[in-house]
């Protein structure tokens, strides 16, 4: 579904960024693998998927909360001159916190990572794809949070509504040059940072969904893979849900 093109994925690390970086290699896309840090079990990971799929896998790592590191990554994706087909910004960070204890930096840090480091990066590179007259699809992970709300997610819920009004913009904006942009707003998600909930919560999400389970990170993954594709074309400016029916 994917092969031939390039697609840079952030948040490949864990969770349901590893899952997409594996799931766009068996469609046998090439990638650019971003992580916040080095390490070797990833680098082997990325070998791994490589081989397996006759595919090119580029690690780059850097880190959001700094807008210089953010800057140079993009930088260095440019200088190899590659047509980009493909930008899917899944990165992000949860602090939870009651609004009437949420502290101005635990702000702060949430919107850097979730919000501004993401607006730069994607500026950088959609600057590219304009550059490089390539037509492509960059995506955006909101939260069902966004839309909905939820209790302790003042920051996070903020952070990912922002996403989609940028998104919309970007998408009016980029259109011209045929370049899609969309959000997909998961709900609760088999994932590392959903393993930071507390139990009941959880379970009152369930709850409240059409298909009470969690969802799984393949299928997130999927329909990062959908926009993506060429199958998506004529769809842009949109915010995806995949909650269950929540």
């Amino acid at each position: 579904m994917l092969e031939g093109k390039n697609v840079i994925i952030t948040g490949c690390l864990q969770g349901i960024g590893k899952e997409t970086m594996a799931v766009f290699a068996q469609n046998r896309a090439n990638i650019i693998a971003c992580s916040y840090r080095q390490d070797e079990e990833f680098a082997g990971f990325c070998k791994q998927m490589a081989k397996e799929n006759n595919i090119e896998i580029l690690p780059v790592y850097f880190d959001m909360n700094d807008n210089e590191a953010v800057k140079n990554a993009a930088k260095q994706i440019i200088s190899w001159k590659k047509e980009i087909h493909g930008l899917v910004n899944i990165a992000g960070m949860n602090r939870d916190a009651y609004f009437n204890m949420l502290s101005y930096q635990d702000l702060y840090d949430t919107f850097q990572v979730n919000f501004f480091a993401q607006i730069l990066f994607t500026q950088y590179i959609a600057r590219w794809m304009q550059r490089k007259k390539t037509k492509g699809s960059i995506v955006f992970t909101s939260s069902i949070a966004a839309l909905v709300g939820a209790e302790g997610q003042v920051a996070y819920g903020a952070s990912k509504a922002a996403l989609i009004g940028a998104m919309r913009s970007m998408a009016i904006e980029l259109g011209k040059d045929g370049i899609r942009v969309n959000a997909v707003a998961p709900g609760v998600i088999h994932s590392p940072m959903t393993q930071q909930l507390d139990d009941a919560l959880i379970c009152d999400r369930v709850m409240k969904m059409d298909i009470p389970r969690l969802g799984n990170a393949d299928e997130v993954s999927n329909l990062y893979m959908f926009l993506v594709s060429d199958l998506a074309s004529h769809i842009t400016g949109q915010v995806m849900r995949i909650d269950g029916g929540m």
